[in-house]
Protein backbone atom coordinates (compact mmCIF):
# COMPACT_ATOMS: atom_id res chain seq x y z
CA UNK A 1 0.00 0.00 0.00
CA UNK A 2 2.84 2.41 0.82
CA UNK A 3 4.49 1.61 -2.53
CA UNK A 4 1.25 2.33 -4.36
CA UNK A 5 0.85 5.69 -2.62
CA UNK A 6 4.48 6.57 -3.40
CA UNK A 7 4.10 5.66 -7.11
CA UNK A 8 0.94 7.74 -7.30
CA UNK A 9 2.79 10.65 -5.67
CA UNK A 10 5.66 10.39 -8.18
CA UNK A 11 3.24 10.07 -11.10
CA UNK A 12 1.48 13.24 -10.11
CA UNK A 13 4.79 15.09 -9.86
CA UNK A 14 5.95 13.84 -13.29
CA UNK A 15 2.75 14.92 -15.03
CA UNK A 16 2.64 18.18 -13.13
CA UNK A 17 6.24 18.98 -14.11
CA UNK A 18 5.58 18.49 -17.82
CA UNK A 19 2.34 20.47 -17.78
CA UNK A 20 3.80 23.28 -15.67
CA UNK A 21 6.81 23.56 -17.99
CA UNK A 22 4.71 23.92 -21.13
CA UNK A 23 2.32 26.31 -19.36
CA UNK A 24 5.12 28.63 -18.23
CA UNK A 25 6.85 28.51 -21.60
CA UNK A 26 3.56 29.35 -23.34
CA UNK A 27 2.99 32.31 -21.00
CA UNK A 28 6.50 33.57 -21.78
CA UNK A 29 5.89 33.26 -25.53
CA UNK A 30 2.66 35.25 -25.17
CA UNK A 31 4.66 37.93 -23.37
CA UNK A 32 7.12 38.10 -26.29
CA UNK A 33 4.25 38.30 -28.76
CA UNK A 34 2.57 41.15 -26.88
CA UNK A 35 5.84 43.09 -26.73
CA UNK A 36 6.23 42.68 -30.50
CA UNK A 37 2.69 43.94 -31.07
CA UNK A 38 3.32 46.93 -28.82
CA UNK A 39 6.63 47.80 -30.52
CA UNK A 40 5.21 47.58 -34.05
CA UNK A 41 1.60 48.61 -33.41
CA UNK A 42 0.47 45.62 -35.49
CA UNK A 43 -2.49 43.63 -34.13
CA UNK A 44 -2.74 40.95 -36.85
CA UNK A 45 -0.34 38.02 -36.60
CA UNK A 46 0.19 37.62 -40.36
CA UNK A 47 0.73 41.35 -40.83
CA UNK A 48 3.16 41.37 -37.90
CA UNK A 49 5.19 38.66 -39.63
CA UNK A 50 5.05 40.57 -42.91
CA UNK A 51 6.17 43.81 -41.26
CA UNK A 52 9.15 42.14 -39.56
CA UNK A 53 10.25 39.49 -42.08
CA UNK A 54 8.45 40.50 -45.26
CA UNK A 55 6.40 38.12 -47.38
CA UNK A 56 8.19 34.96 -46.12
CA UNK A 57 7.22 35.87 -42.56
CA UNK A 58 3.60 36.33 -43.56
CA UNK A 59 3.54 32.99 -45.40
CA UNK A 60 5.19 31.10 -42.51
CA UNK A 61 2.77 32.50 -39.95
CA UNK A 62 -0.18 31.78 -42.25
CA UNK A 63 1.01 28.20 -42.72
CA UNK A 64 1.56 27.67 -38.99
CA UNK A 65 -1.80 29.09 -37.88
CA UNK A 66 -3.69 27.31 -40.66
CA UNK A 67 -2.05 23.97 -39.86
CA UNK A 68 -2.80 24.45 -36.15
CA UNK A 69 -6.47 25.28 -36.77
CA UNK A 70 -6.79 22.46 -39.31
CA UNK A 71 -5.33 20.03 -36.79
CA UNK A 72 -7.87 21.23 -34.22
CA UNK A 73 -10.71 20.73 -36.71
CA UNK A 74 -9.44 17.22 -37.50
CA UNK A 75 -9.29 16.32 -33.81
CA UNK A 76 -12.85 17.58 -33.30
CA UNK A 77 -14.17 15.62 -36.27
CA UNK A 78 -12.32 12.56 -34.97
CA UNK A 79 -14.40 12.90 -31.80
CA UNK A 80 -17.55 12.93 -33.95
CA UNK A 81 -16.28 9.92 -35.90
CA UNK A 82 -15.53 7.92 -32.73
CA UNK A 83 -18.31 8.99 -30.38
CA UNK A 84 -21.40 9.58 -32.53
CA UNK A 85 -21.85 5.86 -33.41
CA UNK A 86 -21.83 4.95 -29.69
CA UNK A 87 -24.37 7.66 -28.88
CA UNK A 88 -26.70 6.53 -31.69
CA UNK A 89 -26.41 2.88 -30.65
CA UNK A 90 -27.37 3.84 -27.11
CA UNK A 91 -30.42 5.78 -28.33
CA UNK A 92 -31.42 2.87 -30.60
CA UNK A 93 -31.01 0.35 -27.78
CA UNK A 94 -28.40 -1.61 -29.72
CA UNK A 95 -25.39 -3.45 -28.31
CA UNK A 96 -21.95 -1.89 -28.69
CA UNK A 97 -20.98 -4.71 -31.07
CA UNK A 98 -23.93 -3.99 -33.36
CA UNK A 99 -22.75 -2.64 -36.72
CA UNK A 100 -24.56 -1.24 -39.74
CA UNK A 101 -23.47 0.93 -42.64
CA UNK A 102 -25.32 3.94 -41.28
CA UNK A 103 -23.47 3.60 -37.95
CA UNK A 104 -20.04 3.71 -39.57
CA UNK A 105 -18.10 6.62 -38.09
CA UNK A 106 -16.77 7.62 -41.50
CA UNK A 107 -20.25 7.87 -42.95
CA UNK A 108 -21.51 9.79 -39.94
CA UNK A 109 -18.68 12.34 -39.95
CA UNK A 110 -19.28 13.07 -43.65
CA UNK A 111 -23.03 13.38 -43.01
CA UNK A 112 -22.52 15.76 -40.10
CA UNK A 113 -20.02 17.81 -42.10
CA UNK A 114 -22.25 18.43 -45.08
CA UNK A 115 -25.60 18.61 -43.28
CA UNK A 116 -24.62 20.77 -40.27
CA UNK A 117 -21.09 22.16 -40.55
CA UNK A 118 -21.25 23.16 -44.23
CA UNK A 119 -24.32 25.44 -43.87
CA UNK A 120 -22.69 27.14 -40.87
CA UNK A 121 -19.42 27.59 -42.76
CA UNK A 122 -21.25 29.15 -45.71
CA UNK A 123 -22.50 32.01 -43.55
CA UNK A 124 -20.91 35.34 -44.39
CA UNK A 125 -20.45 36.30 -40.74
CA UNK A 126 -20.00 34.20 -37.63
CA UNK A 127 -22.30 35.92 -35.18
CA UNK A 128 -22.71 32.99 -32.77
CA UNK A 129 -18.99 32.82 -31.89
CA UNK A 130 -19.47 33.92 -28.28
CA UNK A 131 -22.28 31.43 -27.68
CA UNK A 132 -20.39 28.41 -29.06
CA UNK A 133 -17.22 29.26 -27.12
CA UNK A 134 -19.14 29.51 -23.84
CA UNK A 135 -21.06 26.31 -24.53
CA UNK A 136 -17.88 24.42 -25.44
CA UNK A 137 -16.19 25.52 -22.21
CA UNK A 138 -19.24 24.39 -20.22
CA UNK A 139 -19.14 20.98 -21.92
CA UNK A 140 -15.44 20.55 -21.13
CA UNK A 141 -16.00 21.39 -17.46
CA UNK A 142 -18.89 18.90 -17.40
CA UNK A 143 -16.62 16.29 -19.00
CA UNK A 144 -13.95 16.89 -16.34
CA UNK A 145 -16.51 16.50 -13.53
CA UNK A 146 -17.71 13.20 -15.00
CA UNK A 147 -14.13 11.89 -15.39
CA UNK A 148 -13.45 12.62 -11.71
CA UNK A 149 -16.77 11.07 -10.66
CA UNK A 150 -16.19 7.92 -12.72
CA UNK A 151 -12.78 7.38 -11.14
CA UNK A 152 -14.50 6.71 -7.81
CA UNK A 153 -17.43 4.80 -9.34
CA UNK A 154 -15.70 2.35 -11.69
CA UNK A 155 -13.69 -0.57 -10.26
CA UNK A 156 -10.07 -1.27 -11.10
CA UNK A 157 -9.57 -2.61 -14.67
CA UNK A 158 -8.39 -5.95 -13.26
CA UNK A 159 -11.81 -6.37 -11.64
CA UNK A 160 -13.52 -5.51 -14.92
CA UNK A 161 -11.60 -8.14 -16.87
CA UNK A 162 -12.32 -11.85 -16.94
CA UNK A 163 -10.31 -13.41 -14.13
CA UNK A 164 -9.19 -16.27 -16.37
CA UNK A 165 -7.09 -13.85 -18.32
CA UNK A 166 -4.88 -13.56 -15.25
CA UNK A 167 -4.63 -17.24 -14.38
CA UNK A 168 -0.87 -17.15 -14.98
CA UNK A 169 -0.37 -13.89 -13.13
CA UNK A 170 0.55 -14.04 -9.47
CA UNK A 171 -0.46 -10.45 -8.83
CA UNK A 172 -3.03 -9.01 -11.27
CA UNK A 173 -3.66 -6.00 -9.04
CA UNK A 174 0.05 -5.17 -9.13
CA UNK A 175 -0.03 -5.52 -12.93
CA UNK A 176 -3.05 -3.35 -13.68
CA UNK A 177 -3.98 -1.19 -10.71
CA UNK A 178 -0.76 0.51 -9.72
CA UNK A 179 0.14 3.84 -11.33
CA UNK A 180 3.60 3.72 -12.88
CA UNK A 181 6.25 6.42 -12.67
CA UNK A 182 7.26 6.15 -16.34
CA UNK A 183 5.71 4.16 -19.17
CA UNK A 184 7.86 3.93 -22.29
CA UNK A 185 6.09 2.77 -25.43
CA UNK A 186 5.33 3.92 -28.96
CA UNK A 187 3.00 6.66 -27.63
CA UNK A 188 5.63 8.29 -25.40
CA UNK A 189 7.02 10.39 -28.23
CA UNK A 190 3.61 12.05 -28.63
CA UNK A 191 3.40 13.32 -25.04
CA UNK A 192 5.18 16.66 -25.43
CA UNK A 193 3.82 17.46 -28.95
CA UNK A 194 0.29 16.75 -27.69
CA UNK A 195 0.68 19.08 -24.70
CA UNK A 196 2.22 21.76 -26.94
CA UNK A 197 -0.72 21.37 -29.35
CA UNK A 198 -3.16 21.79 -26.46
CA UNK A 199 -1.60 25.04 -25.23
CA UNK A 200 -1.52 26.93 -28.52
CA UNK A 201 -3.83 29.94 -28.53
CA UNK A 202 -1.38 32.42 -30.03
CA UNK A 203 -3.30 33.17 -33.27
CA UNK A 204 -6.20 34.43 -31.12
CA UNK A 205 -4.14 36.56 -28.74
CA UNK A 206 -3.67 39.63 -30.92
CA UNK A 207 -7.34 39.86 -32.06
CA UNK A 208 -8.43 39.58 -28.40
CA UNK A 209 -5.79 42.13 -27.41
CA UNK A 210 -7.13 44.48 -30.06
CA UNK A 211 -10.70 44.16 -28.76
CA UNK A 212 -9.79 44.38 -25.06
CA UNK A 213 -11.37 47.30 -23.21
CA UNK A 214 -8.78 49.68 -21.70
CA UNK A 215 -6.13 47.82 -23.68
CA UNK A 216 -2.68 47.45 -22.14
CA UNK A 217 0.06 44.85 -22.32
CA UNK A 218 -0.17 44.20 -18.59
CA UNK A 219 -3.93 43.69 -18.74
CA UNK A 220 -3.68 41.29 -21.68
CA UNK A 221 -0.87 39.37 -19.98
CA UNK A 222 -3.09 38.95 -16.93
CA UNK A 223 -5.90 37.61 -19.13
CA UNK A 224 -3.44 35.15 -20.69
CA UNK A 225 -2.09 34.02 -17.33
CA UNK A 226 -5.59 33.32 -16.00
CA UNK A 227 -6.53 31.43 -19.16
CA UNK A 228 -3.40 29.29 -19.10
CA UNK A 229 -3.87 28.53 -15.41
CA UNK A 230 -7.44 27.38 -16.06
CA UNK A 231 -6.25 25.21 -18.97
CA UNK A 232 -3.50 23.73 -16.81
CA UNK A 233 -5.94 22.77 -14.04
CA UNK A 234 -8.40 21.17 -16.47
CA UNK A 235 -5.74 19.24 -18.41
CA UNK A 236 -3.97 18.10 -15.25
CA UNK A 237 -7.10 16.83 -13.50
CA UNK A 238 -8.40 15.13 -16.64
CA UNK A 239 -5.06 13.39 -17.21
CA UNK A 240 -4.68 12.28 -13.60
CA UNK A 241 -8.20 10.95 -13.07
CA UNK A 242 -8.46 9.49 -16.58
CA UNK A 243 -5.24 7.55 -16.06
CA UNK A 244 -6.22 6.43 -12.55
CA UNK A 245 -9.50 5.07 -13.96
CA UNK A 246 -8.04 2.95 -16.79
CA UNK A 247 -4.28 2.85 -16.06
CA UNK A 248 -2.39 1.28 -18.99
CA UNK A 249 -5.65 0.63 -20.83
CA UNK A 250 -6.24 4.35 -21.32
CA UNK A 251 -6.59 5.46 -24.95
CA UNK A 252 -5.85 8.66 -26.83
CA UNK A 253 -9.61 9.26 -26.89
CA UNK A 254 -10.46 9.03 -23.20
CA UNK A 255 -14.22 9.36 -23.66
CA UNK A 256 -14.26 6.29 -25.92
CA UNK A 257 -13.17 4.11 -22.98
CA UNK A 258 -16.52 4.57 -21.21
CA UNK A 259 -18.52 1.85 -22.98
CA UNK A 260 -21.40 1.16 -20.56
CA UNK A 261 -24.65 0.68 -22.46
CA UNK A 262 -26.93 1.82 -19.62
CA UNK A 263 -25.06 4.89 -18.40
CA UNK A 264 -27.18 7.98 -19.03
CA UNK A 265 -24.45 10.22 -17.62
CA UNK A 266 -21.89 9.05 -20.18
CA UNK A 267 -24.47 9.43 -22.95
CA UNK A 268 -25.11 13.01 -21.83
CA UNK A 269 -21.38 13.78 -21.85
CA UNK A 270 -20.99 12.21 -25.30
CA UNK A 271 -23.85 14.24 -26.76
CA UNK A 272 -22.66 17.46 -25.11
CA UNK A 273 -19.10 17.02 -26.37
CA UNK A 274 -20.27 16.07 -29.86
CA UNK A 275 -22.50 19.14 -30.11
CA UNK A 276 -19.75 21.37 -28.72
CA UNK A 277 -17.12 20.23 -31.22
CA UNK A 278 -19.56 20.38 -34.14
CA UNK A 279 -20.33 24.02 -33.32
CA UNK A 280 -16.65 24.84 -32.80
CA UNK A 281 -15.44 23.51 -36.17
CA UNK A 282 -17.01 26.41 -38.17
CA UNK A 283 -15.29 28.93 -35.86
CA UNK A 284 -11.88 27.46 -36.71
CA UNK A 285 -12.87 27.06 -40.35
CA UNK A 286 -13.70 30.76 -40.64
CA UNK A 287 -10.22 31.61 -39.36
CA UNK A 288 -8.48 29.34 -41.88
CA UNK A 289 -10.55 30.57 -44.82
CA UNK A 290 -10.14 34.23 -43.85
CA UNK A 291 -6.36 33.79 -43.58
CA UNK A 292 -6.32 32.11 -46.97
CA UNK A 293 -8.22 35.01 -48.56
CA UNK A 294 -5.95 37.49 -46.76
CA UNK A 295 -2.87 35.73 -48.10
CA UNK A 296 -4.30 35.79 -51.63
CA UNK A 297 -5.37 39.43 -51.13
CA UNK A 298 -8.99 38.49 -51.91
CA UNK A 299 -10.66 40.29 -49.02
CA UNK A 300 -13.76 41.41 -50.94
CA UNK A 301 -16.66 38.95 -50.54
CA UNK A 302 -17.44 36.92 -53.66
CA UNK A 303 -20.19 34.28 -53.32
CA UNK A 304 -18.90 31.78 -55.89
CA UNK A 305 -15.33 31.87 -54.53
CA UNK A 306 -16.70 31.66 -50.98
CA UNK A 307 -18.69 28.49 -51.75
CA UNK A 308 -16.01 26.74 -53.83
CA UNK A 309 -13.22 27.31 -51.30
CA UNK A 310 -15.49 26.14 -48.47
CA UNK A 311 -16.42 22.92 -50.29
CA UNK A 312 -12.83 22.13 -51.29
CA UNK A 313 -11.47 22.67 -47.78
CA UNK A 314 -14.21 20.58 -46.15
CA UNK A 315 -13.66 17.73 -48.62
CA UNK A 316 -9.93 17.72 -47.87
CA UNK A 317 -10.55 17.80 -44.12
CA UNK A 318 -13.02 14.89 -44.34
CA UNK A 319 -10.61 12.80 -46.41
CA UNK A 320 -7.93 13.34 -43.77
CA UNK A 321 -10.33 12.37 -40.96
CA UNK A 322 -11.30 9.19 -42.83
CA UNK A 323 -7.79 8.01 -43.66
CA UNK A 324 -5.67 9.19 -40.70
CA UNK A 325 -5.60 6.23 -38.29
CA UNK A 326 -5.80 8.03 -34.92
CA UNK A 327 -5.83 11.40 -33.18
CA UNK A 328 -2.34 10.89 -31.78
CA UNK A 329 -0.97 11.17 -35.32
CA UNK A 330 -2.64 14.57 -35.68
CA UNK A 331 -1.31 15.72 -32.32
CA UNK A 332 2.16 14.46 -33.20
CA UNK A 333 2.42 16.20 -36.57
CA UNK A 334 0.79 19.46 -35.53
CA UNK A 335 2.57 19.50 -32.17
CA UNK A 336 6.10 19.22 -33.59
CA UNK A 337 5.43 21.63 -36.49
CA UNK A 338 2.88 24.42 -36.11
CA UNK A 339 2.56 24.29 -32.30
CA UNK A 340 6.33 24.46 -31.96
CA UNK A 341 6.48 27.36 -34.41
CA UNK A 342 3.70 29.31 -32.69
CA UNK A 343 4.92 28.76 -29.12
CA UNK A 344 8.72 28.80 -29.45
CA UNK A 345 10.18 29.82 -32.79
CA UNK A 346 7.99 32.63 -34.13
CA UNK A 347 7.54 34.77 -30.97
CA UNK A 348 11.27 34.58 -30.13
CA UNK A 349 12.34 35.26 -33.73
CA UNK A 350 10.03 38.26 -34.02
CA UNK A 351 11.23 39.66 -30.70
CA UNK A 352 14.93 39.27 -31.57
CA UNK A 353 14.43 40.90 -34.95
CA UNK A 354 12.40 43.84 -33.61
CA UNK A 355 14.71 44.64 -30.69
CA UNK A 356 18.12 43.81 -32.20
CA UNK A 357 19.16 47.50 -32.20
CA UNK A 358 17.93 48.19 -28.67
CA UNK A 359 20.95 47.85 -26.40
CA UNK A 360 18.85 48.12 -23.25
CA UNK A 361 17.16 44.79 -24.04
CA UNK A 362 20.29 42.67 -24.42
CA UNK A 363 19.37 40.42 -21.48
CA UNK A 364 15.85 39.90 -22.82
CA UNK A 365 17.27 39.03 -26.25
CA UNK A 366 19.55 36.43 -24.68
CA UNK A 367 16.56 34.78 -22.99
CA UNK A 368 14.59 34.97 -26.26
CA UNK A 369 17.55 33.39 -28.09
CA UNK A 370 17.63 30.52 -25.59
CA UNK A 371 13.89 30.15 -26.07
CA UNK A 372 14.45 29.95 -29.83
CA UNK A 373 17.16 27.31 -29.38
CA UNK A 374 14.77 25.30 -27.19
CA UNK A 375 12.18 25.34 -29.98
CA UNK A 376 14.74 24.21 -32.55
CA UNK A 377 15.90 21.38 -30.27
CA UNK A 378 12.27 20.38 -29.76
CA UNK A 379 11.90 20.01 -33.54
CA UNK A 380 15.22 18.20 -34.02
CA UNK A 381 14.34 15.63 -31.36
CA UNK A 382 10.59 15.17 -31.81
CA UNK A 383 10.25 15.09 -35.62
CA UNK A 384 12.66 12.14 -36.14
CA UNK A 385 11.02 10.23 -33.27
CA UNK A 386 7.54 10.68 -34.73
CA UNK A 387 8.76 9.58 -38.17
CA UNK A 388 10.52 6.59 -36.57
CA UNK A 389 7.28 5.57 -34.85
CA UNK A 390 5.37 5.74 -38.14
CA UNK A 391 8.00 3.66 -39.96
CA UNK A 392 7.97 0.92 -37.30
Amino acid sequence: MNTRVYNLHVLRHAQRLLLISVTLLSIYSINLLLICAKETGCMVYEKLGEQVFGTPGKVIIFGSTSLQNTGAMLSYLFIVKNELPSAIKFLMGKEETFSAWYLDGRFLVVTVTFCIILPLCLLKNLGYLGYTSGFSLTCMVFFLIVVIYKKFQLPCPSQRTNATAFSNSSSPYEEMCQPKYVTINSKTVYALPTIAFAFVCHPSVLPIYCELKDRSQKRMQMVSNISFFAMFVMYFLTAIFGYLTFYENVQSNLLHKYQSQDDILILTVRVAVIVAVILTVPVLFFTVRSSLFELARKTKFHLCRHVVVTLVLLVIINLLVIFIPSMKDIFGVVGVTSANMLIFILPSSLYIKITYQDGSKLTQRIWASLFLVLGILFSLVSIPLVIYDWVH
